[in-house]
């Protein structure tokens, strides 16, 4: 048990949502009960591994780790909206986690801001995915001024996140910190946020659809550089890889929706097969590692492959 292994939740939830978008309802239904089943049973293991193997939130990589529980929240909250009960109980976990990680997070990044980028990799974007999440369920409860305000946050984090991994890329491309499964959470920042614009959109801001638009492009514009990099460093699968590629899919059916631009939907489908086949297999392998000796202990980093 990681801090990041919430990230199953997030692929499972993202994967369900983009399956009712083109209308699939009983692939989207088996997903979010799987999603929904497994979130308190990670919390579970999550509250045990922590007090077992002493967690430290000091660590960046468990907080930004944990902030996979946030994400997985919203996701299923999202997903689960119109049950507006259960809307407010994800919400106010979500919210609860974003409070109690933010300060953490902050405080931890401007002590140690000196050596930030010989350290940045594609898992702290889960930064802004986690904000944006937050600011999506915000807005499905019309709390449209917080839903605002965490989702220009979010923006804010993504680009100093992305500019830390982009600096580090710049000055040693060769690092193995650096190209792992969770790089692709470069791409899913950018669509989570274009999500949470379509959201706050939706609940009555009109004004904010020419930034989901630019998001969305942002999001597709680092769809072949990542494709380029894992096949050349030969990045497997995980569940950070398919988390992006699912919040792919629903982002790009939202700004196919909200710009009229319907050949989007096209698109927007072709990455939800792509994302439903890569959860399959990501799965598969999961499943095969059930009563398999734990990895050798040995570095902090995290890399959110389980």
């Amino acid at each position: 048990m990681k801090p990041d292994s919430f990230a199953a939740i997030m692929a499972t939830g993202i994967v369900s949502i983009a399956a009712m978008d083109h209308g699939l309802r009983v692939i989207s239904l088996v997903l979010v009960v799987l999603a929904a089943v497994g979130l308190p049973v990670l919390i579970v293991a999550a509250a045990t591994a922590w007090r077992r193997e002493s967690w430290k939130l000091t660590d960046l990589d468990v907080s930004l780790g944990l902030c996979t529980y946030i994400a997985a929240c919203a996701v299923v909250g999202a997903r689960l909206a119109e049950h507006r009960w259960v809307l407010w109980v994800l919400a106010g976990m979500a919210l609860q986690g974003w409070l109690s990680l933010a300060p953490v997070v902050a405080r931890r990044l401007w002590r140690e801001r000196s050596g930030l980028r010989d350290r940045s990799h594609g898992g702290w974007e889960l930064a802004s995915v986690a904000t944006s999440g937050v600011a999506i369920l915000m807005a499905d409860l019309k709390v449209v001024f917080w839903a605002l305000v965490l989702w220009a946050l979010a923006i804010v984090v993504y680009l100093v996140m992305t500019g830390l991994i982009v600096g580090r890329a710049v000055h040693d491309s060769s690092a193995p910190g650096l190209v792992r499964p969770d790089i692709w959470i470069l791409m899913g920042g950018a669509a989570i946020a274009t999500l949470a614009g379509d959201h706050i959109h939706k609940a009555g801001l009109t004004f904010v659809w020419p930034v989901t638009v630019v998001t969305w492009m942002v999001a597709t514009a680092w769809i072949p550089l990542l494709i380029y990099v894992c096949i050349r460093r030969r990045v497997g699968l995980a569940w950070a890889a398919v988390f992006p590629l699912g919040m792919y899919s629903s982002a790009t059916y939202a700004t196919a929706v909200e710009t009229g631009w319907h050949r989007l939907t096209t698109v927007s489908l072709a990455f939800f097969w792509i994302a439903l086949v890569a959860w399959l297999l990501t799965a598969v392998q999961a499943l095969s590692r059930i009563g398999s000796p734990p990895a050798p202990a040995g570095g902090t980093r995290l890399d959110l492959a389980t």
